[in-house]
């Protein structure tokens, strides 16, 4: 009786193994997993705004009516982050158009005092953006784009009291056709392959 118990959980522990082993070898069960997990959209409705681009040309969110955009916020007197991600966005252009993907992209400045258009055209140039379809904004009070980002990207900004810096975070957001911001990425580190799967999925669903 006991040899026939001993026997028994051998076999048991034979057959977890197995199919453990069917499992990790296939990778099924993960690819299935993978397939019927869904992103979930963040649903933020963007705020009408109207601004001047790097060439001193009015440009605002019904420019945008119907189109795919990325954005993000940056200022050319930035000592940290802004400058890693604004390569990191250049990136992020490249890849999208050598993908065939129509998207646009938007840098807001956070220093509009200082960010003059014909600075952030030579902030522009230097860090290789094609301008084509990627404005620099600036041309409003402090205020106004404090409000912005905090209302319509959750981002919230401000002033260093003790430097000419400003603080900020660093996240890319992407926006829909219908001006909503759907995704948001570490602009530090972006996973360029994902953004061009979620903009994909942006295009099939129109």
């Amino acid at each position: 009786m006991k040899k026939n118990a001993v026997w028994m959980l051998l076999l048991l522990s034979i057959l977890v193994l197995a199919g453990c082993g069917v499992a990790d070898e296939t990778g099924e069960k993960k690819e299935e997993k993978t397939e019927s997990s869904q992103k979930t959209a963040l649903n933020w409705p963007v705020e009408d705004f109207r601004y001047t681009d790097h060439e001193g040309n009015k440009f605002g969110l019904s420019d945008l009516k119907g189109k795919i955009w990325i954005a993000d916020f940056i200022f050319t007197n930035c000592n940290t982050i802004c400058p890693p991600m604004t390569a990191n966005m250049e990136k992020v252009q490249s890849e999208l158009k050598e993908s065939g993907l129509d998207v646009q992209f938007v840098s807001f400045s956070i220093d509009p005092e200082r960010d003059t258009p014909e600075v952030l055209t030579k902030f522009a140039k230097q860090h290789h953006a094609n301008l084509s379809n990627w404005h620099f904004l600036t041309g409003y009070p402090f205020d106004d784009i404090q409000d912005l980002a905090e209302s319509s990207f959750r981002m919230k900004i401000q002033k260093d009291p003790d430097s000419d810096q400003v603080i900020h975070g660093s996240s890319f957001y992407l926006i829909d056709s219908s001006g909503k911001v759907v995704y948001q990425y570490n602009g530090m580190k972006p996973d360029v392959q994902e953004i061009i799967q979620d903009v994909q999925s942006l295009q099939k669903e129109g």
